[in-house]
């Protein structure tokens, strides 16, 4: 999924599979990591959803942030939406944080709309350019989204 120019053309640059899972192993030991989501009817490996600390030098630098990535044919079947609600609730449960985050390009309007569906609600002047997106990148205005821990 991240060397697929269309997953990746409201994400980022499409991406090298093993670097991209190898950035995860710096939070692992806390139990975040994306998880394989694979579709129960016959176990195909679908998509990526879970929890990670924000990335160095941005804006949500050590917060724990909710993302998911699917293959094309998988999108708007609710497969992240189920794997996203699965995640938070395990947050919940598993972590300290009073809120979880979660970024997008500004254009993904896709994301966001999940995102709202989730409960998470954009943080009024969260907007922010992405540093690891060079000037004039169209993905690096990037929206910041939020849940508060339920009471």
């Amino acid at each position: 999924m991240w060397t697929d120019p269309v997953v990746m053309a409201n994400l980022a640059p499409v991406k090298d599979t093993d670097a991209a899972l190898a950035r995860h192993d710096s939070y692992r030991h806390e139990g975040l990591g994306f998880w394989v989501v694979a579709r129960r009817e016959d176990g195909a490996a679908i998509g990526f959803c879970g929890l990670k600390r924000g990335n160095p030098g941005s804006p949500i630098e050590g917060l724990v942030e909710i993302g998911w990535i699917f293959a094309a044919p998988f999108w708007g079947q609710g497969y992240a939406h189920e794997a996203a609600a699965a995640s938070l609730a395990w947050a919940w449960q598993n972590v300290r944080e009073d809120r979880i985050v979660a970024i997008t390009a500004a254009r993904n309007l896709k994301s966001q709309g999940l995102m709202e569906r989730l409960g998470l609600r954009r943080v009024v002047d969260g907007d922010f350019d992405h540093p690891a997106l060079a000037p004039g990148d169209p993905l690096r205005r990037t929206v910041l989204y939020e849940i508060l821990r339920p009471a």
